[in-house]
């Protein structure tokens, strides 16, 4: 057995001893639950015998034990009545007796049918009978279950509560360590790779500025330097991740389209890429550039991705009130609307390769990094998704500061 189908096991393993421990104390609670009623039956048939006796007419008979048993019974409700239903006593119902039934007020009286009612319903009455002036009475006692096993009967749901509470935290802290554990790896990969790209890029930049020196065609040079310079940008990115970036003011409309602008440039020929928006009036944020312009660059190769390499690629930005939008629409595949928030968890992908780290990353940028928001907009099956993009814009006076 291997490591991963071990711990399967295990797992497995506890959760059915968990079920087995639910299991045995609901079990075990019901077994008290039965034993404690009927003991309470007991307890009343005592009581009615004692009943029966205290009301016995012969004079030189001892009741002394019967009005003991009587006074002492605290602890279970009871009404008593006469054959015809006529209520003649009560007891531990939060009413004293102190005087008749039809002496009470309304509202008592309406109580004691309410729990007369739900006496009826919980046990079988016990029948007292006796003579009196030579006729025979006979009275029902009528009797619910005392306070304490009513607590018992629903003790086992607020144990299973209890247990669901102490569940669900266990679940939520290693979920909480998992997350941050992946994080820290995640961050460590992204800053090793920085670490291995950064000494090639040295050895780059050199050989540019030989090709220099040799004559080479200038914009061959030139575009070999924009290349290097982006792997730099890379470099540069990857050693951000897992740290706190630092935040400048920028015109999101100009560098927006600076990343679209090199994504078209190196992009196929059969998508139509349009971008909208007011150049001409800045909409100033805070925001990282390395950063801020890996989500956009993100954004438009997902498009691409989901266009086959065919379509219509847009991007429009815009300011609403304090707020700069920008769209990110394609004529893809679309998404169903179940997917619209998975598609940002780490590890899920829709694509056959791919590590599902884009999005999630482009979501951590935006809303824990730049204190904005990444949605799906709009998304339909054949018809392509629009991402929208928010983020506070800069006040006048922050934009002079």
């Amino acid at each position: 057995m291997n490591f991963p189908d071990y711990k399967t096991s295990v797992k497995w393993v506890l959760v059915l001893a968990s079920f087995l421990i639910v299991a045995l104390i609901l079990w075990n609670t019901n077994q008290f639950f039965k034993k404690f009623k009927n003991e309470e039956r007991l307890k009343m048939e005592i009581l009615a015998k004692a009943f029966e006796n205290f009301n016995n007419p012969d004079l030189d008979v001892d009741i002394s034990l019967e009005n003991m048993i009587i006074e002492n019974n605290r602890s279970i409700p009871m009404i008593i009545t006469y054959e015809n239903g006529d209520i003649n006593r009560w007891a531990n119902l939060g009413i004293p007796y102190t005087k008749k039934f039809t002496a009470l007020s309304e509202k008592d009286r309406v109580f004691l049918f309410r729990q007369l009612k739900k006496m009826k319903a919980e046990n079988e009455p016990l029948i007292i009978k006796y003579k009196r002036d030579n006729t025979e009475v006979i009275q029902k006692i009528f009797y619910r279950n005392s306070d304490l096993l009513n607590r018992l009967k629903y003790y086992p749901l607020g144990l299973l509560l209890i247990l669901l509470l102490f569940g669900t935290i266990i679940y939520l802290v290693f979920q909480q360590n998992k997350i941050a554990e992946q994080n820290k790896l995640w961050a460590g990969m992204a800053k090793e790779t920085a670490h291995q790209i950064g000494t090639p890029l040295s050895s780059m930049l050199g050989w540019v500025e030989l090709l220099r020196l040799e004559d080479t065609d200038e914009s061959i040079v030139a575009e070999i330097e924009k290349d290097v310079s982006r792997l730099n940008t890379i470099a540069d990115r990857f050693s951000k991740i897992g740290s706190v970036p630092k935040l400048t003011k920028h015109d999101i409309v100009k560098e927006t389209r600076n990343a679209f602008d090199y994504i078209k440039s190196r992009s196929f020929k059969q998508i139509d890429f349009k971008f909208t928006a007011n150049e001409d009036q800045p909409i100033w944020v805070d925001m990282n550039l390395q950063l801020f312009s890996w989500v956009i660059e993100n954004l438009v190769k997902n498009a691409i991705d989901a266009m086959q390499g065919k379509g219509s690629l847009s991007i429009n930005v815009y300011q609403e009130n304090n707020t700069a939008k920008i769209l990110v629409s394609d004529t893809g595949k679309g998404l169903p609307k179940r997917l619209h928030k998975k598609i940002f968890n780490p590890g899920y992908t829709t694509k056959k390769r791919g590590w599902g780290l884009g999005l999630s990353l482009a979501k951590r940028i935006i809303e824990d990094y730049h204190k904005g928001r990444i949605y799906i907009y709009k998304s339909e099956i054949g018809k392509g998704t629009t991402f929208m993009i928010e983020m506070k814009v800069l006040q006048e006076d922050e934009v002079n500061a």
